[in-house]
Parts: C-alpha cells; sequence; structure tokens
C-alpha cells in the first residue's frame, strides 16, 4: 500500500528534492532549482506566510518504499477567494494516476479538516512571481523560479478534476527585433515634450529608485491580484537582494517633469548561471556563479514588472519607454532573447500591451482550482483591467 510521508528530518529533505532529479534525469530542458530555494518555502523563519499561515508537504512511497512522488499543502489567511481556498504545489509524481490521485485525496482532506472548501495548484506558499501554475504549453527550459514540468502533468491533474482557474501567459521575443512601427512613431511624438525622459536604473543611487518604483507600482497596480500594496520597505529589501545581479542597462524608469510615471523592470534569466549548480548554492558555487557572472554568457533576460501609473495611460508612455530602453539594450548586443514572466488571461489590457510588442507566446501555464462540493458552479477568475 503507498503511503503519505510528513517531511521531518534531514533524510525526508533530501528524498523531497532529489525525487525531482529522478523524474527529469532524461529531460535536457529541466534545470533544477537551487534546493535553497525550495527550502526556504518550507522554513518558517525565512517564508514570512507561515506567520499567517500553516504549511505541509509529504513523500509518497509505493509499497517498497520507493519514492514515487511529493506535495505539498497549505493555508494562506492573505489569499482571499470566494469560498475558503487552500494551496497545493512542488508536485512531483511518476506518470500514475493511482499515484496522484492519492496524494490529490490526502491533500483535499488535510484541506477540509481545516475548514477550506477548494483548493488551487499547483501554487506557492508565497507570492505568484514563483512556483505558480503548470505548464501545459511550450516545454522549454524555465526561467528562474518557474514551475516546470513533464506533459503528462496536465491529465493527472484534469483527470481528477481540476478545471483552469486561469491561464498564465508567458511572452517572448527575440532582442535586436525591430519594434512594431507604432512604437516609433509614439515615441517620436512624446518625444518632442522636453518634459519627458527614461533613464535606466543607477545601483549607486538605489534609494531613489525604490521611492519611484513604490509609488509607480502602487499606483499602477493596486487593486490586482488581492489590491495589495508595497511598503518602501520591502521594496528596498528586495532591491538590495537583487542588486548582485542588477544589469542597468535593462531596467527603465520614465519621468514626466521629473515625476515617475513607468517603470519596466528586467533582469538577467539567473537559470541561465544556475543551471550548472546541480541545486546547490555553497561556497564553490557562489564563486562559480560570480566566474559565470563576469565571463559566462547569459543570453535571455526577463521581464519582471511592467507599469504605468493612470494619469498616464493610453497617452503612449509605454512606446516610450521601451524604445528608450531598446535602443541601449540592442546597441549593447549583451542578449538574443527577451521574455517576460507569466500574464494572467484575465488581464487583456496587458496581455494586449505584451502582443502589441510584436512578441509570440513563449510559452503557458495553468492554475487550475478544484472545488470540494462537486454540485457547486465553478467560476473563472474574474477578469481586471
Amino acid at each position: 500500500m503507498m503511503q503519505m510521508q510528513e517531511v521531518r528530518t534531514e533524510a525526508d529533505k533530501r528524498a523531497f528534492v532529489e525525487l525531482a532529479v529522478d523524474i527529469y534525469k532524461n529531460d535536457p530542458n529541466w534545470i533544477r532549482p537551487l534546493d535553497k530555494d525550495i527550502e526556504e518555502v518550507f522554513d518558517p523563519g525565512k517564508n514570512k506566510f507561515f506567520k499567517k499561515g500553516e504549511c505541509t508537504r509529504w513523500v509518497l512511497r509505493d509499497v517498497q518504499g520507493k519514492a514515487i512522488g511529493r506535495i505539498a499543502a497549505f493555508i494562506n489567511k492573505q489569499y482571499k477567494q470566494e469560498q475558503p481556498t487552500g494551496g497545493i504545489g512542488f508536485f512531483e509524481c511518476i506518470d500514475d494516476r493511482q499515484a496522484a490521485n492519492f496524494m490529490f485525496d490526502h491533500c483535499k482532506r488535510w484541506l477540509q479538516e481545516r475548514g477550506m472548501e477548494a483548493m488551487d495548484g499547483p501554487i506557492n506558499f508565497g507570492e505568484r512571481d514563483k512556483w505558480w501554475g503548470l505548464q501545459v504549453e511550450g516545454f522549454q527550459s524555465p526561467l528562474y523560479g518557474m514551475n516546470y514540468n513533464l506533459p503528462y502533468y496536465q491529465p493527472l491533474f484534469e483527470q481528477y478534476g481540476f478545471q483552469a482557474y486561469f491561464h498564465q501567459i508567458c511572452f517572448g521575443l527575440r532582442a535586436n527585433s525591430r519594434l512594431q512601427d507604432k512604437f516609433y512613431t509614439r515615441h517620436a511624438e512624446l518625444s518632442k515634450d522636453p518634459n519627458y525622459k527614461a533613464v535606466p536604473i543607477d545601483k549607486s543611487k538605489l534609494d531613489k529608485f525604490v521611492k519611484d518604483f513604490t509609488y509607480v507600482y502602487n499606483k499602477a497596480w493596486a487593486g490586482h491580484g488581492g489590491g495589495k500594496t508595497l511598503e518602501e520597505r520591502t521594496v528596498q529589501k528586495m532591491f538590495q537582494k537583487m542588486k548582485p545581479v542588477i544589469d542597468e542597462s535593462i531596467s527603465w524608469f520614465a519621468y514626466y517633469k521629473d515625476e515617475p510615471i513607468a517603470i519596466w523592470i528586467n533582469l538577467p534569466d539567473l537559470n541561465q548561471y544556475f543551471k550548472y549548480m546541480n541545486g546547490k548554492f555553497g561556497l564553490l558555487q557562489k564563486l562559480k556563479f560570480l566566474w559565470l557572472k563576469a565571463f559566462g554568457k547569459c543570453d535571455r533576460f526577463v521581464g519582471l514588472v511592467f507599469g504605468i501609473i493612470p494619469e498616464f495611460q493610453g497617452k503612449g508612455v509605454d512606446a516610450y519607454i521601451v524604445v528608450e530602453g531598446a535602443k541601449r539594450i540592442q546597441a549593447e548586443k549583451k542578449y538574443d532573447r527577451y521574455e517576460m514572466l507569466w500574464i494572467g488571461d484575465f488581464n487583456p489590457k496587458m496581455i494586449n500591451i505584451a502582443e502589441s510588442l510584436g512578441t509570440t507566446r513563449s510559452r503557458k501555464l495553468t492554475t487550475y482550482r478544484f472545488l470540494f462540493d462537486r454540485t457547486k458552479e465553478f467560476k473563472r477568475h474574474p477578469m481586471v483591467g
């Protein structure tokens, strides 16, 4: 009989991370996440969501005691939904419907015991910017912090009864691509007004850019994804953490009369470095990372955040900041590819902006929902924008 073994010991933790190594051993696209990035999700000392939530993870073992699956279940009280909804994530499984169902059933019971009426997955016990959604299209090497899985995972979820709550679309283009003509036209129009300017981030003046980012983000994005605003001290910590890998040429801020009006934040794809680390990030790996960063090639950069304050939306500021940034990015020729982190299909305005760049849809992930009351009407994620 199969058994769910709760992860408690160091040996359990190793089994949890090593299972993925076994499942993807013949997949050249898979990039092993850093073990520390996975473990930090389950560390109450490092994951703030434990203050208002609960999380447990398990390894599934077959009758011989061999690890054949893993999963986590969690409750995040900040995750406001129509009904009390828990999450599952970090799912890995052999191609076996019975094994997957065994894990799903176990998580369902665990969540029901804690008052939940639905479960979403695979999602993160944390923010949406990492480990969110099941890959269903575009099976290529994942971006840093992005879920990746084998194609058979989709039927494992759907045959159990999970339904698509929303789709997560990623967009990509060649870094040297000429933008559509309308971008250059709009850029030329705004450039006639000397009050507009766009500048790249400057790591020596990070405090200023933290303040400007917080202002634009909160005006542009408050009300999306739960209506949460960011505090300046949170952004300060985020930027300090990013500082070692910030490339000043690829993150841009736009201003009107020296007031911040737009942000376009990108980073090199760290997986281009971490794919050589085999999940480890000790002293030797850190030295290797610094060497790769200095002398290696990272040919892909990733779009993290794009936002314009409401007063300047629809005026061509998107074209202005992108063309200003593209002039430098394309001149430096550091990168071959650009890919944006996912945009939910519930946000058609942002999808239109992404498509207007001349991008192609590079991959799709899906966030699934399973309602415990199977007679209840299923509703997809509400539209925004």
